[in-house]
């Protein structure tokens, strides 16, 4: 045997390298997942306006529209519609919110209501049926709002 083989080997060993790229693997798939750059602010901002509690609003279709009838909306919950993409809610008796069904934190459309918030199945986020507040996160901007008129039993956009 020679003094060169009893060297060890030039550079990394081969777990030091292992370990590296799965670390840095785990970084990306959260910033990825949790991330709030501009691509997840797009979401919220490319109906004309934030919407939400912040009073911004977008449009989903032509005025006049009639959408639903104010009976098709529960008390304390509400109905998503997927033509025009909105959520139409009643906090309160007799009251009627309607947002944007688009999440703001990756643009999945919300498919669920229940116990007052209106929920994402992608990463989880719920949103206020009162004002479109996000109540979990990762989402971090409101649903926008959209307009409507309640005239009568009848629900149509403003």
């Amino acid at each position: 045997m020679t003094s060169e083989s009893l060297q060890p080997p030039v550079g990394p060993a081969r777990r030091t390298v292992v370990a590296a790229v799965g670390a840095a693997g785990l970084a990306a798939a959260l910033t990825a997942c949790g991330s709030d750059d501009m691509s997840s602010k797009g979401a919220s901002d490319s109906g004309g306006g934030k919407g939400g509690s912040d009073g911004g609003s977008v449009s989903v279709g032509a005025a006049g529209t009639v959408v639903a009838k104010t009976s098709d909306i529960p008390e304390g919950g509400g109905m998503i519609f997927k033509e025009p993409a909105m959520v139409v809610t009643q906090p309160t008796k007799g009251e009627f919110k309607a947002f944007s069904s688009k999440c703001t934190h990756q643009g999945c459309p919300v498919t669920g209501i229940s116990k007052g918030v209106i929920t994402c199945p992608c990463h989880h986020s719920a949103f206020s049926i009162a004002d479109g507040s996000v109540k979990h996160l990762p989402a971090t901007q409101p649903l926008a709002s959209v307009r409507i008129d309640v005239a009568g039993d009848e629900i149509k956009l403003a």
